[in-house]
C-alpha cells in the first residue's frame, strides 16, 4: 500500500495533479499487477493536510519511533528541532537488558500478583538497583537522578513514597524471589552448585548508640569489620559460587557472632535442594557445632583452621611431618589425617612461598624498629621511660614480640620470633569430604576471596556504608537491593571478563538527546561506538533503537 500521484493535462496546457491511497494487485490476465485505487485525497493543490496527517498518526502507532518519524516528516508535520539536553543511557540500560536476561522483570510481576501494588512497582524496584549500580544516591535523591541525570527505560519520573512503597513490597517476596532468581541464574549460566562459598561482614550506620530508640533489635554495637566500632551496625552474610555470582544475602543484628550464623545459612540453602553442596567457610567458623551442622542433610565443608587456637586437634595436625606437593608457582600442599575411625579428621596444609618470604621481610623490619625503639629508651628520663615501655608493651606489632625481665628491662623475644616462622606462608584446611583432591580443597579455599569481593564491591562501588535507613524493614531491603545491583554486576563481569567500573564508563558515553520543536518532542540516541558495540554483543543483549520516542503536541 501506498500514496500515488496522478497528473493529467488540461486544454490550456496546465498540470493537474491527484493523490491517491493504493496498493498494487496481481492481474492474471494482464500478466502484471495493477494499481488499485482504495481512497482518492483529491487534488494535490487542494489537499486536506490535516487528514493525511492524521492517517499517518493513526498508523504511526504501529511503527517504530523513527519509522514513525520519518513518515511524518514527509508531510510537513516535522518543524526543525532544538537540541534541548541530554541523559546517560548505556549503563542502565545494558543493567536492564541483564534484569530481563535473567527474567527478573517476570519474577517480580508474579510475585506481585494479589498485592495491591502500582502498575510500575517493578520499574521503581529496577531503578533502586540500578541506581546502586551506576549511581549510589539516597531515596529522595532518585527523584533527581531519573528527571536531571539518567534515561530510565519504562520509567519517566518517580517519587520518594512511591520507593518506599516498593521496597516494602520487595521485602514482602524476598525469600522467593532469592530462589527465583538464583535458579534462573543457574540455567542461564549451565551453573554446577558444588561449592558453596559464605562469608558475614558489617555495615555501619551514621548514628549515636544514644539516639536508637528503645526496643531496637537489628541496630546493634558488635565487632566492626569496618573499624567503627563506635557506631551502630548490622551483620550481613553472602553465599557466593565459584564463579562469584552472589546466590543469597542475610541481614543480622550487629551483635551477632559468625559462628552462630551458620545453622541458618545452612537451612536456608539447603531448602532449595541443590544436590551436593561444599560450603567453604573462613575460620571464624570453625566451631565444632558449626562443622556438625554443615554435615547435615549429607553436606561437606571446605574450613579454614585457625593455627594458633591452641585446639588439640589442630596442634596434631602442625605437628605432623610430611613433604609438600607442588601444584602451583605459588601453592603447595600436603593432606594430613588425624584420628581414626569416627575420630578420622582430614586437614590440608597449603603453603605460599612467596607469602612467606614476605611475611619474613616484614617481622625483619619489625624486629629492626624495635631495636630502634628499645635504643631510644634508655635515652629518656625515667618518667617517660615507664609510659613509653608501657605503650610498646601493649603495642598490636610489637608486643607480641617483646619480654619483660625482672629488673624491669624490655628485651626482643628471640623465641616468639622463631615460633611466628612456623606460621610463615601456611594456611590450614580442614575438609570432611574424602572425594576431593589435597589440591581441590586447597584451590576451593583459596577462592573464598570472590566473597571478600563481593563485600568490597558492595562496600565500594555500590556504596552500601554508611546506611541512613532508621525502620528494620527497610535496612533489610536496601541490602536486598545491593545484593541484586551485585548479581547484576558480577553478570556483566562474568561475560565480558570486564570490571564493571570500565564497563559502566564505557557505556555511560552512550546518551539520549532530547529534541524539541513547535510540534513535540523527539528522543534519539547517539551513535553506537565499536567497544559499545561489542560490549552488547558479548553481553546477547540488543542496542536501544536510535529514535526512543516521540511525543507530539496536541
Amino acid at each position: 500500500m501506498y500514496l500515488r500521484r496522478v497528473s493529467r493535462k488540461n486544454k490550456d496546457g496546465s498540470t493537474v495533479a491527484y493523490l491517491q491511497l493504493a496498493h498494487n494487485e496481481w492481474n492474471s490476465e494482464a500478466k502484471y499487477a495493477k494499481a488499485r485505487v482504495i481512497y482518492s485525497f483529491g487534488r494535490e493543490d487542494q489537499l486536506d493536510v490535516n487528514a493525511l496527517r492524521r492517517l499517518v498518526e493513526s498508523i504511526s502507532r504501529y511503527l517504530s519511533p523513527e519509522e514513525a518519524l520519518r513518515a511524518q516528516a514527509s508531510i510537513g508535520q516535522i518543524a526543525d528541532f532544538t537540541f534541548k539536553s541530554a541523559k546517560r543511557l548505556g549503563g542502565v540500560w545494558t543493567l536492564d537488558q541483564l534484569w530481563k536476561q535473567l527474567g527478573l522483570d517476570q519474577i517480580i510481576q508474579t510475585l506481585l500478583v494479589g498485592r495491591k501494588h502500582d502498575n510500575n512497582v517493578e520499574r521503581l524496584i529496577f531503578t533502586m538497583v540500578a541506581n546502586r549500580a551506576v549511581d549510589p544516591t539516597s531515596k529522595l535523591g532518585l527523584q533527581e537522578w531519573i528527571r536531571k541525570e539518567v534515561a530510565l527505560p519504562g520509567l519517566n519520573e518517580a517519587h520518594v513514597h512511591q520507593f518506599y512503597r516498593a521496597m516494602d513490597l520487595l521485602l514482602g517476596m524476598r525469600s522467593q524471589l532469592e530462589e527465583q532468581v538464583y535458579f534462573a541464574t543457574a540455567d542461564l549460566l549451565n551453573l554446577e552448585v558444588d561449592l558453596i562459598y559464605f562469608d558475614t561482614t558489617s555495615s555501619y550506620f551514621e548514628v549515636e548508640p544514644q539516639e536508637a530508640p528503645d526496643g531496637e533489635q537489628l541496630r546493634k554495637l558488635g565487632y566492626s569489620k569496618d573499624k567503627r566500632p563506635d557506631l551502630l551496625q548490622v551483620v550481613i552474610g553472602m553465599a557466593v559460587t565459584k564463579e562469584g555470582l552472589p546466590i543469597r544475602c542475610w541481614v543480622w543484628p550487629g551483635n551477632t557472632a559468625d559462628k552462630t550464623v551458620v545453622e541458618e545459612a545452612k537451612k536456608d540453602l539447603v531448602g532449595w535442594k541443590l544436590g551436593r553442596v561444599i560450603n567453604v567457610m573462613d575460620r571464624g567458623f570453625s566451631t565444632e557445632d558449626n562443622l556438625t551442622t554443615l554435615q547435615r542433610a549429607g553436606g561437606h565443608y571446605i574450613v579454614g583452621e585457625p593455627m594458633r587456637s591452641g585446639k588439640k586437634i589442630v596442634d596434631e595436625a602442625m605437628a605432623r611431618k610430611g613433604r609438600y606437593q607442588k601444584i602451583r608457582d605459588n601453592l603447595e600442599v600436603k593432606e594430613i589425617v588425624v584420628g581414626d575411625g569416627e575420630k578420622r579428621q582430614r586437614f590440608v596444609m597449603a603453603y605460599n612461598p612467596k607469602e612467606a618470604e614476605k611475611e619474613k621481610k616484614q617481622r625483619e623490619r619489625l624486629v629492626q624498629d624495635l631495636e630502634s625503639a628499645l635504643e631510644d629508651l634508655h635515652q629518656l628520663p625515667e618518667k617517660k621511660h615507664t609510659k613509653a615501655a608501657c605503650a610498646l608493651r601493649s603495642h598490636k606489632l610489637y608486643g607480641r614480640y617483646l619480654r619483660q625481665l625482672k629488673d624491669g628491662q624490655l628485651r626482643i623475644n628471640r623465641q616468639a620470633l622463631h615460633d611466628a616462622e612456623r606460621y610463615d606462608g601456611k594456611y590450614l584446611i580442614r575438609t570432611s569430604d574424602d572425594t576431593l583432591s589435597a589440591e581441590e580443597i586447597a584451590l576451593g579455599y583459596k577462592n573464598l576471596i570472590a566473597v571478600e569481593n563481593g563485600f568490597r564491591t558492595l562496600k565500594s562501588t555500590l556504596s552500601l556504608r554508611p546506611m541512613y535507613h532508621r525502620i528494620e524493614d527497610r535496612i533489610k531491603t536496601h541490602v536486598l537491593i545491593n545484593w541484586l545491583a551485585l548479581l547484576l554486576i558480577r553478570l556483566a563481569e562474568l561475560k565480558t571478563g570486564d570490571t564493571w567500573p570500565t564497563l559502566r564508563r564505557t557505556m555511560d558515553q552512550l546518551v539520549l538527546g532530547k529534541f524539541s520543536s513547535q510540534n513535540g518532542d523527539f528522543y534519539q540516541r547517539t551513535e553506537l561506538t565499536a567497544e559499545q558495540s561489542q560490549i552488547l554483543k558479548i553481553l546477547g543483549v540488543e542496542a536501544p533503537q536510535k529514535i526512543i520516542r516521540i511525543d507530539l503536541k496536541a
